[in-house]
């Protein structure tokens, strides 16, 4: 699944070819996805020009004068800038077509757990995004934070800082590499960390999620930038995808558990 740094590489990526670009047409050959696209997507998104690119979570945002499309990659989405000319592929759901453009804006996606969504109002208050948590690399998700909100909850850390209740988009390739090098067990219970510890997660958090940005991403099965390059960041990985290799740090054998279904490696020994 694309999480957080796979998204925003896709902003960056597409930033360039749309912003400022008027909308001639939606092509939608497929409504059901996630949630069924509407009807009128291409009457909503015709004659208007993209003004902004943002991301809140895993969900990115191209807000336009009347509304924001909202976007959500799902398990298997991919969000491409192609040649006008290109014929659409079997699980190409939609384009948006740019006036006078070489190019146009392809949503992929072969699973069709995402999203294409319309917004008329204020896209931060949608149901999607309204009780996300803080941005991880925000100001506001910070030590003092993340201590207060984890007192009394008896929840595992790794599950804790999953949640996009508590912070939005932090996903569990990067949970695994925040808390290996924070040095914290993922099955601790997350009201037993102290405020230096939490200092120090969300130091790797923060760490974790830029240096994934600047690698473009991790590639492990579908995901490819806006240009359909894939990502690098899993040539770097310290724990994640490494069960049974030695540990980094000590040259202990890591070890794999599964918390709230997904797979999670650590080392005995340099988490504790």
């Amino acid at each position: 699944m694309p999480e957080l740094p796979e998204v925003e590489t896709v902003r960056r990526g597409i930033i360039p070819s749309v912003i400022d670009k008027v909308i001639e047409k939606a092509v939608v050959r497929e409504r059901r996805l996630r949630w069924p696209i509407t009807p009128v997507l291409g009457k909503k998104l015709c004659g208007q020009h993209v003004e902004q690119v943002d991301r809140r979570g895993k969900y990115l945002l191209l807000k336009m004068q009347k509304g924001t499309l909202l976007i959500h990659l799902g398990m298997s989405g991919q969000l491409r800038i192609v040649p006008s000319g290109q014929k659409p592929a079997k699980h190409d759901h939609v384009d948006i077509i740019f006036a006078g453009g070489s190019y146009l804006l392809r949503f992929t996606d072969p699973r069709r757990f995402g999203a294409v969504l319309w917004v008329d109002g204020d896209p931060l208050q949608h149901k999607l995004l309204a009780k996300l948590g803080p941005e991880p690399l925000g100001e506001s998700f910070n030590a003092a934070y993340l201590f207060k909100y984890s007192r009394g909850r008896k929840v595992l850390v790794k599950s804790f800082i999953m949640d996009s209740h508590i912070v939005a988009g932090v996903g569990n390739i990067y949970a695994n590499e925040a808390l290996f090098l924070a040095g914290i067990h993922p099955a601790r219970l997350v009201n037993s960390l102290n405020l230096g510890e939490c200092h120090k997660l969300v130091s790797t958090i923060k760490r974790v999620l830029k240096a994934a940005i600047n690698a473009g991403g991790t590639t492990l099965r579908d995901f490819v930038t806006a240009e359909g390059k894939p990502g690098y960041f899993q040539q770097v990985l310290l724990v994640y995808g490494r069960v049974g290799e030695p540990c980094v740090h000590c040259g202990t054998v890591l070890l794999e558990m599964r918390i709230a279904q997904r797979s999670t490696v650590y080392c005995s020994q340099c988490q504790n």
